[in-house]
């Protein structure tokens, strides 16, 4: 990373910092998803990929539903 022109290259993109010492967007990201991981653990996760399975589910049920129409 160029810190002096507040340019960094992740992954071959090229990432704008608006000054030394911030953070992107996926560092915010990572670090938020870090700590909700310490607070709640793998069943939360567990729970939420569940819920949005069924959910996914109902869609693709609705969607058939409004074919038949």
């Amino acid at each position: 990373m160029d810190r002096a022109h507040g340019v960094g290259a992740e992954g071959g993109r090229q990432v704008a910092r608006k000054t030394k010492g911030d953070m992107t967007v996926k560092e915010a990201g990572q670090l938020g998803g870090r700590k909700v991981a310490d607070e709640r653990g793998r069943e939360f996760y567990e729970e939420i990929g569940h819920k949005g399975g069924q959910r996914v589910r109902e869609l693709i049920n609705e969607g058939k539903e409004a074919e038949r129409k």
